[in-house]
C-alpha cells in the first residue's frame, strides 16, 4: 500500500506527518519501519494526524522505536507548519496526548515557519541524585506533560549519551524519562544536549528545551526569556512564573522538508 507522508524538521528534530486514516493495525511496527534511517524515510517519530471536533487537529506521536509519547513540542510545531501550509489560520489549537496546545504563527518564508506555542504549566520537583556506574549524578525532574530529568554540567561529558541511556534505565522513572544535559552560558542562555525516550540522541527537543529552561530558572541560574542552544539550532523559552501567568511559551522554527509516498 502506498502511504503519503510529509517530512518536517524543527531544529533538526525531524518528524513524518501521516494521516491517521492510513494507520495500520500494528502502528508501532509500521512507525519503526518508516522512521528507519537506512531502509525507511527516516525520522525521530511519526505524528499521526486526525480530525478533531474541538480543535484544528489531533495528533498521536509514535517514536522511532515504536513506543508512544505524550507530546513533542517540536513535533507539534511541525504539524502546525503543515496545517498552515494546507490553508489553516495562523492561530491553531492542536490536541496532543498532553492536552491541547495553542500555536501562533510568528513569521513565514516559503516552507520555513516560526511559531510560539503555549506549552502549559510545568511541574518542577526537587533535585535528587542517582548512583550510576560512572558515579553519582544529580538532576531536576520536570514535567511538561511528559517526563524530563535536567542535569546541570560545567562541560558536556564525552560519554553523555551513554550516561543518558543509563539514567533512563533507573528504577526512579517508571514511565521512562527524557534526559537533558544543561550548561549555563549566560544570564539568559543555556546549551543543552538531549537524550530522548524512544529515540536516543536528538539534535533538539521542544519539551526538553522547556524543561531545561524551567529547571534553570527555578534554580536561579538564569532569568526568562531563555535562549536554548542545541546542535540543531536555538529556541526561545518564556516562563515568567508570575502569579497570573505560570505557562511556558516555546518559540522556534519549523521547516517542511518534502512530501512523498512510502511503499509500506
Amino acid at each position: 500500500m502506498s502511504i503519503p507522508f510529509t517530512k518536517a524538521s524543527a531544529c533538526g528534530n525531524d518528524f513524518l506527518i501521516v494521516d491517521a486514516r492510513y494507520a495500520p493495525a500494528d502502528i508501532a511496527a509500521f512507525s519503526q519501519r518508516i522512521c528507519d534511517r537506512h531502509n525507511g524515510v527516516g525520522a525521530d517519530g511519526v505524528e499521526w494526524l486526525s480530525a478533531d471536533s474541538g480543535s484544528d487537529a489531533a495528533i498521536r506521536l509514535i517514536n522511532a522505536d515504536g513506543t508512544e509519547a505524550e507530546i513533542s513540542g517540536n513535533g507539534t510545531r511541525c504539524v502546525a507548519a503543515y496545517l498552515v501550509n494546507n490553508g489553516a489560520a495562523g492561530k491553531l489549537a492542536i490536541r496532543t496526548g498532553a492536552g491541547t496546545k495553542h500555536c501562533e504563527l510568528i513569521s513565514r518564508s516559503a516552507n520555513s515557519f516560526e511559531f510560539e506555542a503555549d506549552m502549559g504549566e510545568p511541574a518542577v520537583d526537587s533535585p535528587f541524585a542517582l548512583k550510576l556506574s560512572s558515579g553519582q549524578i544529580s538532576g531536576t525532574p520536570v514535567s511538561m506533560g511528559n517526563p524530563h530529568f535536567a542535569i546541570f554540567v560545567d562541560a558536556f561529558p564525552a560519554d553523555w549519551p551513554a550516561i543518558g541511556a543509563e539514567v533512563q534505565r533507573q528504577a526512579n522513572f517508571k514511565e521512562g524519562v527524557n534526559v537533558e544535559f544543561v550548561r549555563v552560558t549566560g544570564s539568559q542562555d543555556i546549551e543543552v544536549r538531549f537524550f530522548e525516550r524512544g529515540v536516543g540522541e536528538t539534535q533538539s527537543s521542544g519539551t526538553g528545551s522547556c524543561a531545561s529552561a524551567v529547571a534553570a530558572i527555578a534554580a536561579g541560574k538564569v532569568t526568562s526569556t531563555v535562549n536554548v542552544h542545541a546542535v540543531g539550532g536555538t529556541q526561545t523559552i518564556r516562563w515568567e512564573n508570575a502569579r497570573w501567568e505560570k505557562k511556558v511559551f516555546l518559540r522556534g522554527p519549523a521547516q517542511l522538508i518534502c512530501q512523498g509516498e512510502y511503499f509500506g
